[in-house]
């Protein structure tokens, strides 16, 4: 348990120094996936309601595809309400570019119905309330937690849950662990930073196949490199 708790302690103290290199190395990127991230979040504006669509849309698909079925659809959509009571046809049309449009039609517009039916048309504020919408898991509730109302939380999703193993900074089977174990790991104040910057780096560098460790500046605090790409060099 002492072993345990000062391995913690020391990955505490790492957290700044690999939150400020993941961001030198993702905001000096001109990965166009990057930069389609961004605009994504930035297009999204703080709104409750288009980040929680707009990370269900998400879901197994490309960031610069759920940008484009995002900026369509509430083109024409614009609150619970109008999406809840939208012909499904013309939103199939509209988030075509995300992929797997019927089902996500079908998943979009029962959470925008339960939305205005239970929560008076207000995507609401709280983990537990959100966990009952439909389709929102915790990643999803996290991400509007984090982005809609800036309220601390770590979602975790693939990205997440990979460079944090890749790093040594949990040893998890499941993004739900490694929730658990970053939230006991980070200190508070870093929370907002983790999800926005790793799934930045994860995209551009960290990748899930064929990561780029020639031009990744944590190679050295890494332990996937050591125990993998460096291993198999010797």
């Amino acid at each position: 348990m002492v072993q345990e708790r000062a391995l913690g302690d020391r990955a505490g103290l790492r957290i700044p120094q690999i939150l400020r290199a993941i961001r030198r190395m993702v905001y000096g990127s001109n990965d166009e996936r990057a930069t389609a991230l961004a605009q994504l979040q930035d297009s999204e504006d703080g709104d409750p309601f288009r980040i929680l669509i707009g990370t269900i849309l998400s879901h197994r698909t490309r960031d610069e595809n759920t940008a484009k079925a995002v900026e369509n659809l509430f083109s024409v959509y614009r609150t619970a309400a109008d999406l809840a009571n939208a012909d499904p046809g013309t939103v199939r049309r509209l988030i075509r570019p995300s992929g797997f449009y019927n089902m996500k039609t079908k998943n979009i517009m029962r959470a925008s119905k339960q939305i205005v039916e239970e929560f008076g048309g207000k995507v609401p504020d709280n983990m537990e309330d959100l966990l009952s919408i439909h389709s929102v898991g915790r990643k999803t509730a996290n991400c509007v937690l984090v982005y809609a109302f800036n309220r601390p939380a770590i979602p975790v999703d693939t990205h997440v849950h990979r460079i944090s193993n890749r790093l040594g900074l949990v040893h998890t089977k499941q993004p739900e662990e490694t929730e658990q174990e970053l939230v006991k790991l980070v200190p508070k104040r870093y929370w907002l930073d983790v999800n926005d910057l790793f799934v930045r780096f994860g995209q551009t560098t960290c990748k899930p196949i064929g990561p780029k460790c020639s031009r990744c500046t944590l190679t050295g605090n890494c332990e996937y490199y050591r125990t993998t790409v460096r291993a198999k060099r010797s």
